[in-house]
């Protein structure tokens, strides 16, 4: 009985420890301008209620990139620029994700889908080719299944859509930790609220070919950017919600539009989970990037650039 009585404390006093270490977070200053990119401005629009950030640089046809689970549209940077001198291009935080508004909602493929469908719309953007990572590569092919007009091409690279939405679990053991965790009722929450940048820095770096291959900056920004009031009950729900991302696979058959399908080499997914993903697209092509992991813009962003190019336009 004392031994039961001492584990419930220590769990009873972990948790209002995580709560009190969650409200002492400073909440982060919202930049004004990308240090990456002080030339391109950040601009935001209302998408279905919610307050959403967004870029758009260069000029020529239309291109919407897509980010990863938990990141921003940051993760972009490496390929921006070399994009903007051959593209109109356009890039936004999700709902729950960067400096967007954070939703009291289900974070789910549906809310994602339906904010890049609104914003395509708001924005006007047409024949638009959406390149996207992870679940970045799962939402045009749901939006092209659906029949929107605006999608005339896509790039999937590494599409979140297997192992029940726990890939991320591959990354690192840090991650097998969370993604468990994150299941279970007040466990996932004070998990979540005990977070620091070691963790996620490993989990981040688990994702790529090579380890120095993200920028420190960038790390420390999406840190920063997690100590947003409710940031992490929304990265808590998309983790609960994560198994519906494998759903796609039945929507996937309807794609009419051309879809070339990227893979790093080293991308959590395996030899089996990628062949379902491109055998149930009609057409769709596939190219494999040589040492590159799951968030292939930041470890391979030339090659990632190139295949984005190169993909017909017509």
């Amino acid at each position: 009985m004392e031994t039961l009585i001492i584990l419930v404390a220590a769990l009873a006093g972990t948790i209002l420890a995580s709560i009190v270490v969650e409200a002492l977070r400073p909440e982060p200053a919202v930049p004004e301008i990308l240090p990456w990119a002080p030339e391109i401005p950040i601009q935001y629009a209302v998408i279905n209620g919610m307050r959403l950030r967004y870029i758009k640089a260069g000029s020529g046809p239309n291109l919407v990139l897509l980010h990863t689970l938990r990141t921003q549209l940051d993760i972009f940077q490496g390929i921006v620029p070399a994009l903007a001198k051959r593209f109109t291009v356009y890039a936004l935080d999700y709902p729950g994700h960067g400096y967007s508004e954070i939703p009291q909602a289900d974070h789910e493929p549906k809310l994602f889908v339906a904010a890049v469908g609104g914003f395509l719309d708001q924005m006007k953007i047409d024949q638009a080719t959406l390149a996207g990572v992870s679940i970045g590569g799962v939402i045009p092919l749901l939006l092209a299944a659906e029949g929107n007009p605006r999608v005339r091409r896509i790039v999937s690279i590494n599409p979140y859509d297997y192992a029940r939405g726990r890939g991320m679990a591959r990354s690192a053991i840090a991650a097998r930790v969370l993604v468990l965790c994150a299941l279970v009722p007040v466990l996932g929450e004070t998990f979540m609220r005990l977070r620091n940048r070691f963790v996620e820095g490993m989990i981040f770096r688990g994702g790529v070919g090579d380890p120095k291959a993200f920028p420190p900056a960038l790390l420390e920004e999406m840190y920063v950017v997690g100590n947003r009031r409710g940031h992490y009950l929304a990265f808590l729900s998309l983790l609960r919600h994560a198994w519906k991302w494998e759903n796609a696979h039945a929507q996937y058959g309807k794609v009419k539009v051309p879809v070339l399908v990227v893979y790093g080499e080293r991308d959590w997914s395996t030899a089996a989970e990628r062949d379902a993903t491109v055998r149930a697209i009609p057409g769709a092509r596939m190219e494999q990037v040589g040492g590159g992991g799951h968030f292939l813009s930041v470890d391979k962003p030339e090659e990632v650039a190139r295949l984005i190019t190169e993909f017909p336009q017509s």
